[in-house]
């Protein structure tokens, strides 16, 4: 069962794993799952404002139960992973690692606000760093401006944190840096990129490739 919203839509999710995939977590929603036959959960997304999202505690009775394995990548998944890993639970993915390490430590990194699946309303800050990461590299825009446009963003209440409004508030505090703000929004037309839709990838490549190994060690016990 994977737990699964605007990070990724279901389509491509079922490219790498035919699983029973689920709305965004919500307070409950795991609680629900411990009296169940369900052995393996994947936490992907979560709510952060439309509802509450599970407690740490909920995913923790979880992964008491014996023979459940527990993962989380992406967005709330990578922050109930890092509080729980040492209980069990499976943290997969970059973003993962960089709360992990404390190099990003707030919710607000991975927080969006959203409408069903796909339907994003905003988007992550995680995301924007990962984009202007690679538009600096990539030669579209210099430090400075990778770093204006970044402060732009994290000024920049959540569920109002779309590109074309912080490209348009970045322009209007930092007019020196108009040319590059533009080649940054060009660049994002065919380049953009989704660090969170990537670790979501690398949680169900996991999973499946679980699952394959379960398999092939059931049948050598077999034979």
């Amino acid at each position: 069962m994977i737990f699964l919203g605007p990070t990724l839509s279901i389509e491509k999710a079922k490219g790498f794993l035919d699983a029973d995939y689920r709305l965004p977590a919500k307070k409950g929603d795991i609680l629900q799952l411990i009296p169940t036959s369900v052995k393996t959960v994947g936490i992907i997304d979560g709510y952060f404002l439309q509802d509450y999202p599970p407690t740490p505690i909920e995913v923790y009775n979880l992964l008491r139960k014996r023979g459940v394995r527990v993962f989380g990548s992406s967005s709330l998944g990578a922050l109930r992973a890092v509080e729980l890993k040492k209980f069990g639970m499976v943290g997969i993915g970059k973003i993962f690692e960089l709360f992990s390490k404390g190099i990003i430590d707030s919710d607000d990194e991975v927080a969006v606000t959203f409408t069903g699946y796909a339907g994003y309303k905003s988007d992550a800050l995680i995301d924007i760093r990962y984009n202007l990461f690679l538009a600096h590299k990539n030669n579209i825009i210099d430090n400075y401006t990778k770093k204006v446009i970044l402060r732009v963003s994290k000024d920049t209440y959540f569920p109002y944190r779309t590109y074309g409004d912080i490209m348009d508030e970045s322009k209007r505090l930092f007019p020196s840096q108009k040319r590059q703000i533009e080649d940054f929004k060009e660049y994002l037309v065919k380049n953009k990129r989704s660090l969170k839709e990537k670790d979501a990838i690398e949680l169900l490549k996991a999973i499946q490739r679980e699952i394959h190994a379960n398999s092939n060690n059931n049948d050598n016990n077999s034979n």
